[in-house]
């Protein structure tokens, strides 16, 4: 079984998947008298064929180490995922290649980071790594199938860096 070591998230190491959602930098404005700052169109939202819809998820939490033997892609739509506690979560991408999953990649967001995957990311399951695994979900909501699953020969292993 092949280790995957765990990085932390960053908007640039994670730019070939999809965006990172945080409150990083400067707020684009301040609302509220001030007293909240706006960061603002964070995510770009891909829907083809349907809408978008908020749906919320209650996620079972994982433990390290983690057997990955299965991802999965959205072909019709971008997903994103914003937790509804602080806690750090592991999101696992991989890059696409020629219609297959390519070498997997893990990340761990820190405390009130989210992630949108954008249309047709190979990603892997919702991974809360500390209870409650509250998220809302922001994806595609319409007719069709959109969703595709591969399956590994041989699983992955996700390991905590050190």
């Amino acid at each position: 079984m092949t280790d995957i070591v765990i990085e932390p998230l960053t908007a640039e190491a994670f730019a070939p998947f999809g965006d990172v959602l945080d409150t990083a930098g400067t707020p684009d404005k301040m609302i509220n008298q001030g007293l909240c700052g706006r960061y603002h169109d964070r995510a770009t939202l891909d829907f083809g064929g349907g809408r978008a819809g908020i749906s919320v998820f209650d996620a079972e939490e994982r433990a390290l180490p983690l057997t990955l033997d299965m991802v999965e892609r959205h072909p019709d739509g971008s997903q994103a995922f914003l937790p509804m506690s602080r806690k750090p979560f592991l999101v696992i991408v991989a890059p696409d290649d020629g219609g297959r999953p390519g070498a997997p990649r893990a990340f761990l967001t820190a405390p009130g980071q989210g992630v949108n995957y954008h249309r047709g990311t190979w990603h892997g399951v919702l991974t809360p790594l500390h209870g409650p695994g509250t998220f809302a979900v922001v994806d595609r909501i319409g007719p069709g199938d959109n969703l595709e699953e591969h399956w590994f020969d041989t699983p992955f292993r996700v390991v905590a860096p050190g």
